[in-house]
């Protein structure tokens, strides 16, 4: 148990290169995109890319994780490959040409007295979302190869291409252009698109994504395997109900926000704040995501072994401690944290405790799915994700009108925190793994506690408040460790015997 442990430990450090580096470096870009454009213009910026990420998940539809299931099942891994590949590749060229033809009446649609959204936004994202679609397949491949590291250098050169795209663009060009220098650079910058260079960016890297990966798609053999189809599509259609219901969870706030608002020019700065304060939660989102990438393969692996659901359970623990060092760590360091975006946003940064919880909880979603995806019934993960996108609808629905994205914020809690109890119930019904409650809720009410001890000294100077939080976050790591040492030290010690 202990190896493989630490064997998942390790491929979610590779995998955080391919996921944690790179959305670091993309979130360079949101005090630079929060200090260019008014929260308005970067309202357009986060729901588009909500729509993105909603949209993928249609695109997708679960076929990633059909992959693995079938790749770990079925002798003949090539069949499964082109067969998901295929696929994916056929819906996604269908779903563009759908999008495409309706592009001017959906940029009517989202367009507000202060913010216009552009035809060539709208066809960008599509071709974003189509392409982020083709390379869903070759990437679950690598990561079912355990090639971490391939993986890891193309969604880190994917990022960096992004990255100084978007900083050419909206730094160089637009600087050049607004201080009305006539020379190569400010000819590239067009006021119209503006915040728009954003999609472009993305989309640029995207296809040179696509080029690296390319003999990966073009080398397949192009004919498809029908009778497999149907069976991964028969696994697959409980994954896209909770997937859309996830999604509805994760993105829907950004998204209906501004629809539920009377005031129009109100709600597109509202969706603009919140969508900036929403990413100072980055660091729980993006470990949470490495960690999905690493578990996913490796939980599918392990379940043959003997000691697997003892494994789960330690897993789970770790993980709830790992998460809650960084919802204090983020919190703990906010003073200076909130600099990352620019002044006009910080009024939604009461919704960032609210949100890191809402991730642990969605986390701990994440890690208790192994239930239903090892036992085959993927139909409970979809009631389980549509439960909570109920519950993000009714909230959401009812507070908006009133409390803006504050109760957007509080949604998404109660849904991810719904769902982790109602996951956590169905699976000690259907596959039970005993985890060690009693820990989880010590550390979670300590994490808990210890946040609130620093509101007894809100009125010292900044720099001092942000010692003592540090202190804070130190004596958690300090506790967390000596109640953890024996079983850290027998987890080394199994590790050693199985090693020798």
């Amino acid at each position: 148990m202990a190896s493989g442990i630490k064997k998942l430990a390790g491929q979610t450090v590779v995998y955080g290169l391919g996921t944690i580096v790179p959305r670091l470096i993309n979130y360079l870009l949101t005090p630079i995109i929060t200090r260019a454009f008014l929260p308005a213009e970067y309202g357009i910026n986060s729901e588009l890319f909500s729509y993105v990420s909603f949209l993928n998940v249609i695109f997708t539809y679960g076929m990633e994780t059909t992959f693995f299931n079938f790749n770990v099942k079925l002798e003949d891994k090539k069949s499964v490959y082109e067969t998901a590949l295929i696929s994916v590749l056929s819906s996604s060229v269908i779903f563009s040409l759908v999008l495409f033809i309706f592009s001017p009446t959906i940029a009517d649609a989202l367009t507000t007295p202060n913010a216009v959204y552009p035809v060539q936004f709208i066809i960008w994202s599509i071709l974003i979302i189509a392409s982020d679609a083709v390379m869903s397949i070759p990437f679950a491949k690598l990561r079912a190869e355990n090639k971490a590291l391939q993986f890891s250098v193309l969604k880190l050169s994917n990022v960096i291409i992004n990255v100084i795209l978007t900083v050419f663009f909206i730094v160089v060009c637009k600087s050049a252009y607004e201080n009305h220098k006539d020379n190569f650079f400010s000819g590239l910058y067009d006021p119209q698109i503006g915040i728009g260079y954003c999609f472009l960016s993305m989309l640029i890297a995207n296809i040179i994504t696509l080029l690296l990966l390319s003999k990966k798609i073009v080398s397949i053999n192009w004919s498809l395997n029908t009778v497999l189809l149907k069976e991964m599509l028969r696994y697959t259609w409980p994954l896209l109900i909770l997937g859309l219901a996830g999604m509805i969870n994760e993105t829907l706030d950004r998204i209906i926000l501004k629809k539920l608002m009377v005031d129009k020019s109100e709600a597109q700065v509202a969706q603009g704040i919140y969508g900036a304060c929403y990413k100072i939660a980055i660091l729980m989102t993006i470990f949470i995501q490495a960690f999905r990438f690493a578990a996913e393969p490796f939980f599918f692996g392990k379940s043959k072994e003997k000691d697997s659901q003892r494994t789960y359970a330690v897993i789970m623990k770790y993980f709830v401690i790992f998460c809650l060092f960084l919802f204090l760590g983020t919190l703990m360091n906010l003073d200076w944290i909130k600099y990352l975006v620019d002044k006009p946003f910080w009024s939604g940064l009461k919704v960032v405790p609210i949100l890191l919880l809402a991730n642990l909880c969605l986390g701990v979603v994440y890690n208790l799915s192994i239930w239903y995806k090892l036992s085959g019934q993927t139909k409970f993960g979809a009631m389980i994700a549509i439960a909570g996108a109920v519950i993000t609808i009714v909230i959401n629905v009812v507070f908006v009108p009133k409390y803006s994205f504050v109760a957007c914020a509080w949604a998404t809690l109660a849904a991810y925190g719904g769902m982790m109890i109602l996951s956590y119930f169905l699976g000690q019904k259907y596959y039970p793994i005993k985890y060690n409650l009693r820990a989880m809720f010590v550390y979670t009410f300590l994490a808990l506690g210890l946040y609130f001890l620093s509101f007894t000294y809100n009125e010292l100077h900044n720099v001092v408040r942000v010692i003592l939080n540090n202190l804070l976050v130190i004596l958690f790591a300090g506790i967390v460790y000596k109640l953890e040492i024996s079983s850290l030290k027998k987890l080394r010690s199994n590790a050693a015997n199985t090693n020798s």
